[in-house]
């Protein structure tokens, strides 16, 4: 089997090469399962239920989130509703949501899962043991386990890494907005990628116009971001896996303006 993960989608730029693009994907790399970091999709910062929708439209199985699923406050009675977006799994217990997503297609069964880091990032429950108590439950329903490590730290990331090494099909880091080139496949069969990148406008500053970063960096005033347009491309991997044993086979980038 073949995934598509797409890198943070940044505001419409990225939802509308996310659209122009994605069938072409699709069918040049035989793809049977996307997966999209959505957390910027609305605005930059957040997403909405109409901009969940939307994206959900293109083709998408699941939408991943992170720090910031709760920017837009019309999320938080959705996301009980829609199944297909998912928020980091390491939020507390009685937030709304679920951590975990298991899509069904053509009889084959796989699960993507959510987890947020937590060097120089929102203080939540521990990502390592948070994966660790849900394992057992996701074995039982698939060995096929794509994980969105939305975190800062590349340490963290590549901890979680090895920490999961041959027990998932693939871990894929998302939020720095900036493609890694360190793809490969770990000792134990797990696709490995500290950050897939972002989906968005490339000649900015991880999505926001260059002149709102330089002049808040220069002035360290308060300043109001807007979503940059210039150099849109679409950043992302390509996973291949065995759906009997699930563990990976191949692993590739693709920048795609």
């Amino acid at each position: 089997m073949r995934f598509l993960m797409v890198g943070d989608v940044v505001g419409k730029p990225g939802r509308k090469i996310l659209a122009d693009k994605l069938k072409i994907i699709k069918e040049e790399f035989d793809i049977e399962g996307v997966v999209v970091n959505g957390e910027n999709a609305a605005g930059g910062l957040g997403i909405m239920p109409e901009v969940c929708e939307e994206i959900l439209s293109y083709g998408v199985d699941v939408i991943t989130t992170g720090n910031h699923i709760w920017d837009k406050k019309e999320i938080v009675d959705y996301i009980d509703y829609q199944p297909r977006l998912i928020r980091p799994l390491n939020y507390p217990p009685s937030v709304p949501g679920r951590g975990w997503a298991v899509v069904e297609k053509r009889g084959k069964k796989w699960i993507v899962a959510n987890v947020n880091g937590r060097v120089f990032m929102p203080s939540l429950d521990c990502p390592f043991q948070r994966m660790e108590e849900e394992l057992e439950s996701f074995k039982k329903i698939t060995n096929i386990i794509l994980v969105d490590f939305h975190a800062e730290a590349s340490s963290e990331k590549i901890a979680m890494g090895w920490f999961l090494d041959g027990r998932v099909s693939c871990i894929f880091g998302t939020h720095t907005h900036v493609a890694t080139a360190d793809e490969r496949i770990l000792s134990q069969g797990t696709a490995y990628i500290t950050d897939i990148g972002m989906t968005g406008a490339h000649n900015s500053v991880i999505g926001v116009r260059k002149e709102d970063i330089l002049n808040r960096f220069l002035t360290q005033m308060p300043v109001r971001y807007r979503v940059a347009k210039e150099d849109v491309q679409l950043n992302g991997i390509v996973v291949e896996v065995d759906e009997i044993t699930g563990r990976a086979t191949g692993i590739s980038r693709l920048s795609i303006s």
